[in-house]
């Protein structure tokens, strides 16, 4: 059975890129159980084969998804109204795809895949990245708005903070679910979206990248230590050999 995310809290994203040292279903399906350990009341996944296993080991509902870059084409969240079945099909509770109206390689329009998925019953999550996308989004039926894109297309504001005044104007201005998604990297960020009338925030990168936390960790350790001093010097060297 496919269910909504109803409450409300904490959801985490699982996902790894090729080449990446947690590439593959066997080790997402294990970064999930954790998640969900942990106490989040859903999994975001990407690719057929991670969605099923992910979907086959945790109790809380799987956001899908399905990246593909196509040259010529900027749409890469599930671009194609295959891509969006294929998802529903390897089990995800929702399908997540992009909710702007940039050209699909498929040829349909937004509207045409939303219609289509709706109709045989499939919820729908939108990744808008401006307020007018939300609004059309909604317009068109989507179950959820989430601002996973705010930020990630030409025309909408860069920033390296979460896009908080979009979540809230779409919170104020629709009655759906209003998702936030997009550079959480700390609990505060997250309170501010919830406080905002999110219904839930994503998070990655911040909880499930390795490679990208020790990487934050060490480039604020460089900013205010010398890594460098005292090298060389007695005693630097204590608690390195074991």
């Amino acid at each position: 059975m496919r269910r909504m995310i109803t409450d409300r809290g904490l959801v985490v994203s699982c996902q790894a890129y090729e080449g990446e040292p947690l590439f593959g279903p066997q080790h997402m399906v294990e970064m999930a159980k954790a998640a969900v350990l942990g106490g989040a009341i859903g999994i975001r996944a990407n690719g057929t084969a991670d969605i099923a296993a992910i979907k086959a080991a945790v109790s809380v509902p799987v956001i899908g998804l399905l990246k593909r870059q196509i040259e010529g084409y900027p749409v890469y969240i599930t671009p194609t109204l295959e891509d969006a079945l294929a998802v529903h099909e390897a089990g995800a509770d929702i399908v997540a795809m992009d909710g702007t109206l940039r050209p699909r390689p498929d040829g349909n329009k937004l509207k045409e895949i939303v219609d289509e998925l709706i109709r045989r019953g499939i919820h729908v999550m939108a990744d808008v990245s401006t307020l007018e996308e939300g609004l059309y989004a909604a317009d068109l039926g989507v179950h959820y708005i989430s601002t996973t894109l705010s930020g990630y297309t030409a025309y909408s504001p860069e920033t390296t903070k979460p896009d908080i005044g979009l979540v809230a104007r779409l919170v104020q201005e629709t009655r759906l679910p209003v998702i936030a998604e997009g550079r959480f990297a700390s609990a505060d960020d997250m309170i501010q979206a919830l406080n905002a009338g999110a219904r839930f925030v994503v998070v990655g990168s911040a909880i499930t990248r390795p490679q990208d936390i020790t990487e934050r960790y060490r480039k604020s350790i460089e900013a205010q230590v010398d890594l460098n001093e005292g090298k060389g010097r007695g005693g630097s060297n204590i608690g390195l050999e074991a």
